[in-house]
């Protein structure tokens, strides 16, 4: 008989009440960076590979429902019980902007970055070394890039995320243009219920909601203002997730995982799960296999063809609010009432969904090392002597 591997996670402490949303950064030349909310009210940021703790936003005054980050993760947002949505520089942990709301807020997201320009580029001595280019071209944009060769590679230069979307308990979607911070917002037609979930879609063009005291997932038309399609589901959804891609919709509902089409809306699968499950995250690279957690207190793994279970993971103390792929699918973390997140390792993955042993666990993406971390967020964990002494502790 075949004993089961047993997950060890990476276990990471530092919230002092329950952790109810994770959020991961693409990858960035930094690395990827992991955003949790918790109803303690402060928001931390972390090395997505590590789980090492970054910093602490403070700011707000009530629970924290909902975080992002910029595609760069250069800004956080923050969407609270204190009436309020918050930008944060994700450097420097200083709020940019704070939006008061009339009611609670449980939502946010940022639109995505349009892309500039994209160049050939050659490694020679640096990154601003291009062909037929001047050094100084890109270095006011944040910069990604696909690998061509050893020696070549396309530099992709990319406009800042300038929208945030948020929604709450008002039953109101409203739009921020962060170029414009002191404009009113553009306020989509009132939701049918309390906004529990929001995310963008085609290119800025659509976006996702769910409601806390309905069923369903409305699709919304941004330059109608109007609900174009609605998702049917028996219970109101918790989880609702746009696979990297663009291909699917990933919702949770009740004891209901579901995948839809995200082009078209039709249900692609719909799999019961063990137990009522409050969040679900399809594997970003290959989409052959997707996680959920909910009231059991465990993490599992399923087969998307088939929903049969993969794994499945124990080690929470209390319901699992949120789980979340990282960007290349070789982790997935999971937030739970027990304040704590854990990052479970699944390894470098392969197209049919075996996953060979690495000693590193890292394949195809940037390694990122303490001095690189440190110096991306110089300043971040500076404070008062006696402040920061007081918070490391704490963390411990």
């Amino acid at each position: 008989m075949d004993k089961k591997k047993i997950a060890v996670p990476l276990v990471c402490h530092g919230h002092s009440r329950p952790v109810v949303d994770l959020f991961y950064s693409p990858v960035t030349p930094d690395g990827f960076f992991l955003i949790s909310a918790s109803k303690d009210s402060s928001p931390m940021l972390r090395n997505g590979e590590t789980g090492d703790w970054i910093g602490t936003f403070e700011g707000h005054k009530g629970a924290v429902w909902s975080v992002c980050l910029d595609t760069n993760a250069l800004r956080a947002a923050s969407a609270s019980a204190d009436f309020s949505a918050k930008v944060w520089d994700a450097l420097t942990g200083d709020v940019l902007h704070s939006f008061e709301h009339k009611h609670i807020v449980r939502a946010c997201a940022f639109s995505e970055a349009e892309i500039l320009s994209a160049d050939k580029a050659i490694r020679v001595d640096s990154w601003y070394h291009h062909l037929g280019m001047e050094n100084h071209k890109y270095r006011n944009s944040e910069l990604t890039c696909a690998v061509l060769s050893e020696y070549e590679f396309i530099v992709i230069a990319k406009l800042d995320t300038h929208l945030l979307l948020t929604g709450g308990v008002e039953k109101v979607l409203r739009i921020y243009d962060l170029n414009r911070p002191d404009a009113p917002p553009r306020e989509v037609d009132k939701s049918p219920g309390s906004v529990r979930t929001v995310t963008w879609m085609h290119s800025d063009q659509t976006i996702l909601s769910s409601c806390t005291d309905m069923g369903g997932v409305r699709l919304w038309d941004v330059r109608s203002g109007k609900i174009v399609q609605t998702l049917e589901t028996k219970s109101s959804v918790t989880s609702a997730e746009v696979s990297q891609d663009g291909r699917y919709i990933t919702t949770a509902d009740g004891s209901t995982v579901k995948f839809w089409d995200a082009n078209h809306y039709g249900l692609v699968k719909s799999y019961n799960m063990p137990c009522t499950v409050e969040s679900a995250s399809l594997e970003p690279k290959y989409g052959n296999k997707f996680v959920a957690g909910g009231e059991d207190m465990w993490v599992r793994v399923f087969d998307f063809h088939t929903g049969d279970e993969i794994a499945c993971n124990k080690g929470h103390h209390g319901p699992v609010h949120c789980v979340r792929f990282s960007p290349g699918g070789e982790s997935y973390a999971s937030g739970s009432e027990d304040g704590t997140i854990r990052i479970w390792l699944t390894g470098p993955l392969t197209h049919d969904g075996t996953e060979p042993f690495a000693a590193n666990g890292s394949v195809g993406k940037v390694k990122v090392t303490a001095e690189d971390v440190s110096r991306k967020i110089e300043g971040f964990q500076i404070a008062e002597e006696g402040k920061t002494k007081e918070k490391e502790t704490g963390k411990e």
